[in-house]
């Protein structure tokens, strides 16, 4: 064996190597075109794709004395059409050299397409009366994968001689290398196709736990679609910043994962129970428990009616000393009593951000009024429940239900966690965990620090509060204006809640208004004086130690 030829085959199994590593598809294609070329010194080439309406797709069109690249990293389309493995009548199309390769699964070596008669070369002679080129010889070789599918067909033309030039046909070498390589070729597009396709499922399954959740509450729909969206916003944001976070970055690897830890933040919500989620009223359970205590106040005013009635029949007998108007007085106040007080529990009932002890002691007074119950004896007004959840002092939920609403990251905790991640994605569950923990560790579940969270995590803080902050379908709040949520979000940096230094990224690049584009209603977007924004630094300080 030649030096020469050894030297060939080292090439191609350095080639078959640098195949494996490469991840980029287009960059994967071109390479295997050029490592063809280079092995058999052929002036052009053409890599086609199988595809599946049965024909074969041009990837790539390289001719090197032309100065001609089409397709992969060139940015430039291929212009032509692709080549049908079969006519109308379903009979295989052994006219053209590409397709008889596919359809046969032979290599066929042309020294002079001009002379050779038992393929259509049209096409090929009215590109080189167009360009000025001369096609000669050709070898087109099908790529097999490891099933022994035709994948592609990679076509040379043109080899020329190493030290004249001159076009010469491919040798029996040639042929022999590039059908090595075309078979390392067609296992690298199959198994980069198989990754590609688990990752695509992958992907959908993902989407299909996020769609589920969102689905699972019309309140919440949409959020996790949304957070995704924001995260990335925030993360790509910060990554092109030069302020104190000029150093982070990310690879391809990273801000996918960090894309699939969005999707997957609140997947631990599939466990909560539909009536905590949805409980948009104090009283709500399965049903808004206020329609039982209107008919409880409309049972006292009955019973006040009754009491006007019976006592002005009394007063008609003279039985009492009471005058029909005095009695008729005391049963209007007595209903104007009902009315505030039903009234003012129907407030209480709506989730505010912070119910007075007054107003709370009030609640109380009301509940312990008594009246008749169904089955006549007397009973309190509200029960203990009820009041319970009536003096619930911010939002909606009681405590106990809080806290199964914040179970929910602890779900989704374990979930994420019990996943066998490919080594790029094993950062999920840190990322995704970290969306209701605080700068000073006075978060969940975990307590963690700044220093102790990753910034990605730290953005997905950011995102998950300004989401839920502005979101126009939540059952207790309408959506917020931009400088509402930005006025809440400056104070929750100066209580160490969020990143300080994320947050001022968020202003200064605009990431709530590139957000707010697309998702919020146009009566949100109100003008936002970023010089009031508590805590917000407008210009990047110093980055500390």
């Amino acid at each position: 064996m030649t030096s020469a030829v050894i030297e060939r085959l080292r090439r191609l199994n350095a080639i078959g190597t640098d195949l494996s590593a490469e991840k980029d598809n287009s960059r994967l294609l071109e390479r295997i075109l050029q490592s063809a070329r280079e092995l058999t010194n052929a002036d052009g080439g053409t890599l086609y794709l199988a595809a599946p309406e049965k024909t074969l797709r041009f990837e790539i069109v390289l001719t090197e004395s032309l100065g001609l690249h089409l397709g992969g990293t060139s940015g430039e389309p291929v212009p032509f059409y692709p080549i049908r493995l079969y006519d109308a009548a379903g009979n295989p199309n052994h006219n053209m050299v590409a397709a008889y390769a596919a359809l046969a699964g032979v290599t066929v070596n042309i020294p002079d397409a001009y002379e050779a008669e038992e393929f259509d070369f049209s096409g090929t002679r009215a590109f080189d009366l167009k360009t000025g080129y001369r096609s000669k010889s050709f070898l087109t070789v099908p790529m097999r994968d490891h099933e022994n599918h035709i994948t592609g067909v990679l076509q040379l033309i043109n080899a020329r001689a190493p030290e004249t030039h001159d076009v010469v046909p491919f040798s029996t070498e040639d042929q022999e290398l590039v059908e090595s390589l075309s078979s390392q070729a067609a296992v690298t597009l199959s198994n980069k196709r198989l990754i590609d396709d688990q990752r695509k499922l992958f992907e959908s399954f993902v989407k299909l736990i996020a769609g589920a959740i969102d689905d699972k509450s019309p309140h919440t729909g949409g959020h996790c679609r949304r957070v995704p969206e924001l995260t990335m916003m925030l993360a790509d944001a910060a990554a092109s910043d030069d302020g104190p976070l000029r150093d982070f970055a990310m690879d391809g690897e990273q801000r996918y994962a960090l894309t699939i830890a969005a999707w997957l933040h609140d997947c631990g919500k599939i466990t909560t129970p539909e009536y905590v989620v949805e409980k948009s009223t104090k009283l709500e359970t399965i049903y808004d428990r206020m329609h039982t205590v209107d008919t409880r106040f409309e049972a006292l005013r009955r019973e006040a009616e009754i009491r006007l009635l019976k006592g002005e029949l009394a007063a008609l007998k003279d039985e009492t000393g009471h005058s029909a108007e005095t009695l008729r007085r005391e049963y209007e106040d007595e209903c104007q009593r009902l009315d505030d007080d039903l009234a003012f529990l129907h407030r209480c009932n709506i989730g505010g951000e912070d119910m007075s002890a007054a107003d709370q002691e009030r609640v109380r007074t009301i509940g312990r009024r008594r009246w008749k119950g169904i089955r006549g004896d007397d009973e309190d007004l509200l029960s203990d429940d009820e009041i319970y959840n009536l003096t619930v002092a911010r939002g909606t939920l009681t405590p106990e239900e809080r806290e199964i609403i914040n179970y929910h990251i602890v779900a989704s905790i374990k979930m994420l966690e019990a996943l066998p991640y490919p080594e790029y994605l094993k950062a999920v569950p840190e990322y995704a965990a970290g969306h209701h923990e605080r700068m000073d560790g006075r978060g969940y579940p975990r307590g963690l620090t700044r220093e102790q969270m990753s910034v990605q995590a730290r953005v997905m803080g950011i995102a998950d509060i300004f989401e839920a902050l502005t979101a126009k379908d939540r059952p207790y709040k309408e959506g917020m204006k931009l400088s509402q949520a930005l006025q809440i979000m400056g104070r929750m940096k100066l209580d160490n809640h969020i990143d300080p230094d994320l947050f001022d990224v968020f202003v200064r690049k605009r990431v709530y208004l590139q957000y707010a584009q697309t998702f919020l209603d146009p009566e949100q977007m109100d003008e936002v004086d970023e010089n009031c924004i508590p805590g917000y630094s407008p210009m990047p300080r110093p980055k500390f130690a």
